[in-house]
């Protein structure tokens, strides 16, 4: 559970960063984006492995 609280974490450290890309085009914003939601596919591939081998231990 902890893994999802560092997604919840990113997502909202970056919601400001987002409005500043889209809505003003801030290039350095746009950036920090792009490298949030990196971190963000890390995070997911590693709950994904953590839920696989938690279901596949309980057989």
């Amino acid at each position: 559970m902890d893994k999802f609280k560092q997604v919840q974490e990113v997502i909202a450290s970056v919601e400001a960063d987002v409005a500043k890309f889209y809505d003003g085009g801030n290039a350095a914003a746009g950036t920090r984006v792009r490298k949030a939601m990196q971190d963000l596919k890390v995070l997911a591939q590693e709950i994904r492995t953590e839920v696989t081998e938690k279901k596949n231990s309980d057989k």
